[in-house]
């Protein structure tokens, strides 16, 4: 999907008049990845291994789809958190980062977010005895 053409006031100054000056597109696929790089910020959030064909090929965050038409978007986010976590809490928080990310970054209004938890998964770090 592609975005709409947003209209963004710059300054004045030696600007050509409106109509002249072209119009600025911001692509689903660039909201995708805001959104998934503010997911990713949110501690309490985990980066899971990404398998191929039974072979570990590096690890991934959260994954994001983009919906929505005009000025508004739609996001349905998948990601894992760490356990014992605060579900609730953390998918909060992924909220409320998510929405402040993509609406300062690209202008977009985010009119829904919905979070699926695919994973909980332990902290690995070695028990300190």
């Amino acid at each position: 999907m592609t975005g709409r053409p947003l209209q963004v006031d710059l300054p004045r100054g030696d600007l050509a008049e409106p109509e002249e000056r072209g119009s600025l597109t911001i692509a689903h696929a660039v909201v995708r990845k805001v959104a998934q790089h503010a997911a990713d910020l949110v501690p309490g959030t985990v980066q899971t291994e990404r398998r191929v064909a039974g072979l570990t090929r590096g690890r991934s965050g959260a994954s994001a789809k983009v919906g929505g038409e005009d000025n508004d978007v739609d996001l349905a986010l998948e990601l894992a958190l760490r356990y014992p976590a605060p579900v609730r809490a953390v998918t909060g928080d992924v909220r409320a980062k998510v929405t402040e990310e993509v609406e300062r970054i690209t202008a977009y209004h985010v009119r829904s977010i919905a979070v699926t938890v695919s994973a909980l998964l332990p902290d690995v770090r070695p028990r300190v005895r």
